[in-house]
């Protein structure tokens, strides 16, 4: 059987289908009712409703608790902005943060929680730098160095579920039918998985807020 690209589809106010091969295979065992065969893809649900009891797969509570995909952020707040260094360019989309904290904690000097601008790009080594903004699993951050824009990773595909926080994406896994925000990086990203962002299906942060918790969660927690 010939395997295809990993890609994600958002199913309407439902879970996440991570499509694992593009190919569809015959199901054993199963006939229809004129006995052809049934085809289907490899995929598996995954909850973003923040109900499931079987996290970080969908258990099909989103059909009880009458979960809604709608997106009610203000796309006003949509914009990219770029602060110019010395040697380094920073630029941020503060629309698509998931406020994971790799940044502020990371590099304190260069992302500060308080005071504006809130990024310094002469702040540290552009080294530094650089190493801060690969740690940042939603896209919102990047970089340029003499006009070149540092962005795309080279990683395997993975779907990684954040203890008490989003899905963290990388390698490259599509995101089928959704736009994403301006400057956005598109190999990597992160989708929400509280139910409660209103920037769905990306992470805005808002499982701090929701006090979301996923006590069978085996991911990552953020630092």
């Amino acid at each position: 059987m010939k395997s295809g690209p990993v890609c994600i589809a958002c199913l309407p106010n439902g879970p996440y289908y991570l499509i694992l091969e593009s190919e569809p295979y015959t199901v054993p065992f199963v006939r229809t009712a004129d006995g052809g065969t049934c085809q289907t893809k490899r995929a598996v649900a995954l909850c973003r409703c923040g109900g499931s009891k079987t996290k970080p797969l969908c258990d099909g509570t989103h059909g009880t608790i009458g979960f809604s995909d709608r997106r009610t952020a203000d796309g006003a707040e949509d914009h990219r902005k770029s602060y110019v260094g010395k040697r380094v360019t920073i630029h941020d989309n503060r629309a698509l943060c998931a406020h994971v904290g790799h940044c502020t904690e990371g590099l304190p000097a260069v992302f500060r929680e308080s005071g504006s601008p809130w990024i310094e790009a002469d702040a540290a080594t552009v080294e530094e730098i650089a190493a801060t903004i690969r740690r940042c699993p939603s896209g919102a951050l990047s970089y340029s160095i003499d006009g070149v824009e540092q962005r795309q990773r080279d990683a395997p595909p993975a779907v990684e579920a954040l203890r008490d926080g989003p899905y963290a994406i990388s390698g490259g896994i599509e995101l089928v039918g959704v736009p994403f925000g301006e400057g956005a990086a598109t190999d990597h990203y992160t989708l929400c998985r509280c139910g409660a962002s209103k920037n769905k299906p990306f992470c805005d942060g808002s499982h701090w807020e929701a006090g979301f918790k996923d006590p069978t969660g085996q991911g990552e927690k953020p630092e």
